[in-house]
């Protein structure tokens, strides 16, 4: 399970990443690798580079780790990589497509991917045609995943069945994908966002650590707000807050505002230190709504 307001399950097929833009300065699952790799645990024990990552943070996948929700009887809301980026450059298209095959196993749970790399989220997923046929975009990433759920294959996944092309559509009806923006730097990852075939798209302006004036939030589903936590956290202002969730009834974009970070609680003597209790705010910040899932794709 998982402290995290907006999830209820967490899922690491890769653990490690490196630091890409001012979001990822205070990054808690570099810090937390480093103390796990201390601890002994095997999935932590390939470092990264020291410029952008860090001991125990080192980009790696874990195949024995696929078939973990194919056990969870029970749906429920699953954050895809806690501690890693699924997009990473150095995660293989060929892996990439063994996680999509499990989701699509597992209808019964709903899948959150959370990435700063939207632009190989969508090259990848919309794979478009280059054998000359014709296909339909994303269709050769489809029939990888049918590959990956046959028996013989050297990409089988244990536990799926054949036939995940004919059962599950396309988008995955059950996989939510977005992407993090911080600042109005990188409000342009909204756009390759929009270009990632999903059944939910959702931005998390977490950390938020300016105003996003120009976020375009046409044909997003969800957004998460958050401000920072954690030593060293940098300070949220509500209006930027209050611009978003404007921005966000505009297009009927859901919102959800998880906390206000350390900085406002201790301004504020909130009860909660990471500013996350919603008593505590001022009364038009207490919104946490989620998406109505979208209908699957034929």
């Amino acid at each position: 399970m998982t402290s995290i307001q907006w999830t209820e399950q967490t899922w690491n097929p890769t653990t490690g990443c490196d630091r890409i833009s001012p979001g990822c300065d205070n990054c808690y699952a570099l810090t937390m690798a480093k103390r796990l790799k201390g601890m002994g645990q095997a999935k932590y024990q390939t470092d990264g580079d020291t410029r952008t990552s860090g001991p125990g943070f080192g980009l790696a996948a874990h195949p024995d780790t696929l078939t973990e929700p194919l056990r969870w009887k029970k749906p429920r809301k699953v954050f895809v990589n806690s501690m890693s980026d699924l997009f990473h450059a150095r995660v293989p298209r060929e892996f990439l497509v063994r996680v999509f095959a499990v989701m699509a196993a597992t209808p019964q749970h709903t899948y959150q991917i959370l990435t700063k790399r939207p632009e190989r989220a969508a090259r990848i997923l919309t794979d478009l045609c280059r054998c000359g046929t014709g296909h339909p975009p994303g269709e050769h990433f489809r029939s990888s995943m049918e590959w990956a759920a046959t028996s013989h294959s050297p990409t089988y996944v244990p536990g799926l069945e054949h036939g995940i092309y004919h059962r599950s559509g396309w988008p995955l009806p059950n996989v939510w994908i977005g992407t993090s923006i911080e600042n109005a730097d990188y409000a342009r990852r909204a756009d390759a966002l929009r270009e990632t075939p999903a059944a939910v798209r959702f931005i998390s302006a977490e950390p938020l650590l300016g105003a996003v004036p120009n976020l375009d939030l046409s044909d997003i589903d969800w957004l998460i707000v958050g401000g920072e936590s954690g030593t060293g956290a940098r300070p949220l202002e509500i209006g930027w807050v209050e611009d978003l969730l404007v921005n966000a009834a505009e297009t009927a974009t859901a919102p959800f505002v998880k906390q206000l970070g350390s900085v406002w609680a201790r301004a504020n003597n909130a009860t909660d230190a990471k500013g996350g209790n919603p008593a505590d705010w001022p009364a038009n910040l207490r919104v946490r709504e989620y998406p109505a899932a979208a209908p699957a794709a034929a």
